[in-house]
């Protein structure tokens, strides 16, 4: 199996030579089914779990293998492709969320993405607010964005849709496709190019698993029909899994969200809301916060339309989120690293005794 195909590289292969690992090969993720994994290898595809050294040394959940994965595997057998994760590669870029709960927690959707592709359909549930919030992500995870509109074919003017997500994602393409029309797919072929990881992401309903199987050229990923009334979707992908396509690149569908979790800002949020940033330094004040200051040129922008003042609400909004989250995160790391602090502190002899004696056991 030449995993060239699969997106392997000089840069990668000098990777995993400084891992310093023996009796290893290179893999990388193509599905992730929670504690095993789906890997593609020297030998084709087999199954493979981490060591429980590696999970201890990798520690947190985010930093466990993901889908688009490098990794340094070791078979069990001198036959077969089946092994045990003994290492993981440096990632090039990491898409990464929120993970549902009230504990604060990422969760990467894929590692090592070229293009992301943000999916929006273009029916009763295309939201540019919504958008705004993918771009975030897209511009944090080190990936490209590319925004993908799909479903033209529902839209009486897919061109004005088109020209409205330009403008709030200046220099990002954007590309309106029909998989039902077959229109759009010669613009999605051109950026499908070899040794390129593409992943997709989206609303549920946005049509990405029927995005998949356009770009295949056959059924490789299970599609449903979205609710009629509001044209919601249900979870048609129910896990993450990467797919080698004709072009050339590799695509990771994903399961669709019924909405994003913002995780971090590495400089994404200022990059998705670059004219406001831009805007911003005209104020008067260096601390400006664009409400009732004077002299605001935010606000005078938006009195003469130059601004849509629904961008800046969500603007403001996702500013909040993003602090709110960076202090959680913050609090929780103090909390591990003091319970960490706690439990290495001397003990009495006795428990000293019992831990040398269980130690030995």
């Amino acid at each position: 199996m030449d995993l060239n195909v699969w997106g392997w590289n000089s840069e990668r292969d000098t990777a995993f030579e400084q891992l310093g690992l023996e009796h290893v090969c290179p893999a990388r993720v193509i599905a992730d089914h929670g504690r095993k994994y789906r890997v593609i290898t020297p030998r084709g595809e087999g199954w493979a779990e981490m060591t429980g050294k590696l999970q201890f040394e990798l520690g947190e959940r985010s930093e466990y293998p993901a889908v688009g994965d490098w990794v340094a595997l070791r078979y069990l057998e001198d036959e077969g492709a089946d092994g045990v994760i003994h290492g993981l590669l440096p990632r090039s870029s990491r898409i990464s969320r929120r993970a549902a709960g009230s504990v604060p927690m990422e969760q990467i959707v894929a590692a090592n993405v070229d293009l992301l592709f943000l999916v929006a359909a273009l029916n009763q549930d295309f939201n540019l607010r919504r958008l705004e919030r993918y771009l975030i992500m897209a511009w944090n995870s080190g990936a490209s964005p590319v925004v993908v509109l799909s479903k033209a074919d529902l839209s009486d003017d897919p061109e004005r849709h088109v020209s409205d997500v330009e403008l709030i994602a200046p220099g990002v393409p954007v590309i309106a496709v029909s998989a039902l029309q077959d229109e759009g797919k010669e613009q999605i072929d051109a950026l499908l190019k070899p040794g390129v990881t593409v992943a997709l992401t989206g609303s549920s309903g946005s049509g990405k698993s029927t995005i998949v199987n356009w770009m295949a050229g056959q059924d490789i990923q299970l599609t449903q029909e979205i609710r009629e009334d509001d044209s919601r979707g249900r979870h048609t992908t129910t896990h993450r899994e990467l797919f080698l396509l004709p072009q050339g690149a590799v695509m990771i569908d994903t399961p669709g969200m019924r909405e994003l979790q913002l995780w971090d800002d590495d400089g994404g949020w200022s990059e998705a809301f670059n004219d406001i940033t831009e805007l911003a330094k005209q104020c008067r004040f260096s601390d400006c916060h664009h409400e009732l200051e004077a002299g605001c040129a935010v606000k005078e922008a938006i009195q003469s339309g130059q601004l849509d003042p629904k961008r800046l609400d969500n603007y403001l909004k996702t500013q909040r989120e993003l602090k709110y989250q960076a202090a959680k995160e913050r609090s929780r790391q103090r909390a591990v690293k003091a319970a960490v602090g706690k439990s290495e502190a001397p003990r009495g002899k006795g428990a000293q005794r019992r831990r040398y004696e269980r130690d030995w056991e």
